[in-house]
């Protein structure tokens, strides 16, 4: 069965920091981008980040740059998600998907997806 699972989410106060992981299982990530998207209550599904299958192409919101950090350890099928001096408006829930071929802006364009993590930045 083809997963992928999201942890390493919580809460933290503002300017902390956070680093998601998304391990595959059932399939090997080697030849896949891996895109992090987040959803917060009543809006849409966006893309934070983005790292294709060798780790040397790598995409950001601009509400993250320099803030984020993708990185892919693809001996251990797994993606990260380096969160740094977090903000309330990075409260969400996130996604990691899976697409075979290059990086995609378009959540319609990733072929498999986790259950998500809740990530919550309050004081």
């Amino acid at each position: 069965q083809v997963q992928l699972v999201e942890s390493g989410g919580g809460l933290v106060q503002p300017g902390e920091s956070l680093t998601l992981s998304c391990k595959a299982r059932g399939f090997t990530l080697d030849y896949y981008s891996i895109g992090w998207f987040r959803q917060a209550p009543g809006k849409e599904r966006d893309l934070v980040a983005a790292i294709n299958w060798s780790g040397s192409n790598t995409y950001y919101a601009d509400s993250v740059k320099g803030r984020f950090t993708i990185s892919r350890d693809n001996a251990k099928n797994t993606v990260y998600l380096q969160m740094n001096s977090l903000k309330p408006e990075d409260t969400a829930v996130y996604y990691c998907a899976a697409r075979i071929s290059r990086v995609a802006v378009k959540l319609e364009r990733y072929d498999y997806w986790g259950q998500g993590t809740q990530v919550t930045v309050s004081s």
